[in-house]
């Protein structure tokens, strides 16, 4: 009998999952109700956890309740609205022995910068589990606790570029996955299987890729090159600025810092961003390259 803590991936391979891959499939009884739901991916590194955080704020001053999910083990999405590390989902779960009855709210949800609730899914220990476990028992307390049914916006920080089963799990839950990318050739080689992995989950779930965020560049030619090619569209940019930077060292969100016109141009661009994300973010149909196709394609002279 495996013991309550045992991660184990379910294999269960529908069509355009990909024969002989591991698979954590949506429990059935799991609704997210009315919120609208976003997945944010990109490269590891990128930004989106900053990204997402400020969204997150961005959201909440349009007076939407938002939740924030980190889907990373580190457990470090949410600490510029919170000013900590929380613990973790897999932490509290661990602490009652695995008896999901017992926990409270309070225990795994914590308030962070403008109501915006802050939840750290975390992941099993290095090489002992499925990450997707972990984010679909943190989906199923949320519901369990009446949490989804109140909220208008959750947000999935995603783990780097990973693809596996296990970090595509937020994939059955969303309605808009957004990528986060840089104008360089690992950041767009990241998005292109990124974008893959998505387009093979939305043969069996709602999700739709909504959007490329520009991050961490002056420019956006070759984003702009690549999402013309495979039929993608840059939704925000944020540039490379020290602001920015500052602000994770603040353990602040780009919200709370001074005024300067340099930080109110980064602050009305994700009020945008997300005025268009909630408005409706446009389900793009997406042709994802081949690996060799995009190196050729990504080649500079």
């Amino acid at each position: 009998m495996n013991s309550p803590n045992q991660f184990i991936p379910v294999k269960n391979v529908g069509p355009g999952d990909g024969e002989g891959s591991l698979q954590v499939h949506l429990d059935e009884q799991i609704d997210v109700a009315k919120a609208k739901v976003f997945a944010i991916y990109g490269k590891g590194g990128i930004g989106k956890s900053t990204t997402s955080s400020n969204l997150s704020v961005a959201f909440s001053k349009l007076g939407k309740r938002v939740i924030q999910i980190g889907c990373d083990p580190k457990h470090d999405s949410t600490f510029t609205l919170t000013k900590a590390l929380m613990p973790t989902v897999i932490d509290v779960l661990e602490s009652v022995e695995f008896h999901a009855e017992e926990l409270r709210t309070e225990d795994y949800v914590h308030v962070g910068y403008n109501g915006v609730m802050c939840v750290e899914a975390g992941g099993p220990p290095a090489g002992t589990g499925c990450g997707g476990y972990v984010v679909g028992q943190t989906v199923k307390l949320l519901k369990q606790h009446h949490l989804l049914d109140d909220a208008d916006v959750v947000i999935f920080d995603v783990l780097g570029d990973v693809v596996c089963g296990g970090f595509a799990s937020p994939l059955q839950h969303a309605e808009r996955a957004m990528v986060v990318t840089a104008n360089d050739f690992d950041s767009i080689f990241a998005m292109n299987r990124i974008a893959a992995a998505i387009e093979a989950k939305s043969k069996n779930y709602g999700v739709r890729l909504g959007g490329v965020i520009a991050n961490r560049s002056a420019g956006t030619d070759e984003i702009d090159r690549f999402n013309d090619a495979v039929g993608l569209k840059r939704v925000a940019h944020f540039p490379d600025l020290d602001v920015i930077r500052k602000s994770r060292l603040k353990k602040s969100t780009l919200f709370e810092l001074p005024d300067s016109p340099e930080l109110k141009a980064v602050q009305d661009e994700y009020m945008q961003l997300a005025e268009g994300m909630w408005n409706g973010a446009e389900a793009l149909d997406v042709k994802p390259m081949k690996d060799r196709d995009l190196f050729d394609f990504l080649g500079f002279d």
